[in-house]
């Protein structure tokens, strides 16, 4: 993310949990059917990871930097 804004690292980061929460959702959802594909569940939850690492960074971003 190329922006410093705190408004739009805060923006973003709202997007990116609600994609995190979707993601959730739909893999709970593949789980309880017998019928999915292993694949698509193992690519869902790859992009979940993904998500909580992107996440995680940006809630560091917003972290002011303290002097040593």
């Amino acid at each position: 993310m190329e922006s410093d804004d705190p408004a739009e690292v805060a923006r973003k980061l709202a997007e990116l949990r609600l994609e995190h929460r979707d993601l959730d959702a739909a893999i709970d959802r593949l789980a309880q059917d017998s019928d999915a594909d292993e694949l698509t569940v193992k690519r869902l939850k790859k992009r979940k990871l993904w998500l909580k690492d992107c996440i995680a960074r940006l809630e560091s971003a917003l972290i002011p930097d303290e002097p040593a």
